[in-house]
């Protein structure tokens, strides 16, 4: 999507109904909390993954005990699922960011899927976590809840912004 902006001020434009009439679809009305949404779900999500590295490349990695986790006792399938919410929340926050200009049909079409998916996603974090955190091994859960939140409260909100493209704190 090109322009998130203006979907806040997209028209009324005809969409074609099954039954062959054409019906209006209402204007597209972001939340105004879209975007505090997204900037907390990506570090609440960077957290646990900066806590699964045992904390390693923060300062709470000497001060908390280690996880000592194999590849095989993390749940995969989650983890790659926790992975793909984040970069969907990665890819919100560009489109957000985007110029407002007109949109044509089908670029308006898009951003109702993407705003739509976009609070999919949101919804899904939750449970989405909570199947990752079941799946792990007992032992592993006190310091892995331990480490995230030693690393959420040392992370700096600009980090919400890492590996968005004109916004990554690194390349700025």
């Amino acid at each position: 999507m090109r322009d998130a902006r203006a979907m806040r001020n997209a028209r009324r434009r005809p969409v074609n109904d099954p039954s062959g009439s054409v019906a209006h679809r209402p204007p597209l009305e972001i939340p105004g909390d879209l975007r505090a949404r997204l900037e907390v779900a990506r570090l609440d999500l960077l957290a646990l993954f900066r806590a699964l590295r045992n904390g390693r490349g923060t300062r709470v990695s000497r001060t908390v005990d280690r996880m000592h986790l194999s590849a095989a006792e993390i749940p995969q399938r989650f983890l790659r699922q926790l992975f793909e919410l984040d970069a969907e929340y990665a890819e919100a926050l560009w489109a957000l960011d985007q110029p407002a200009a007109s949109l044509d049909r089908r670029t308006t079409e898009r951003a109702f899927r993407m705003l739509r998916d976009t609070l999919t996603a949101l919804e899904q974090l939750p449970k989405t976590c909570a199947r990752f955190r079941k799946k792990l091994p007992r032992h592993a859960l006190s310091t892995l809840t331990q480490l995230e939140m030693s690393v959420r409260l040392a992370l700096d909100p600009r980090e919400a912004y890492n590996m968005v493209p004109g916004r990554d704190p690194e390349n700025v």
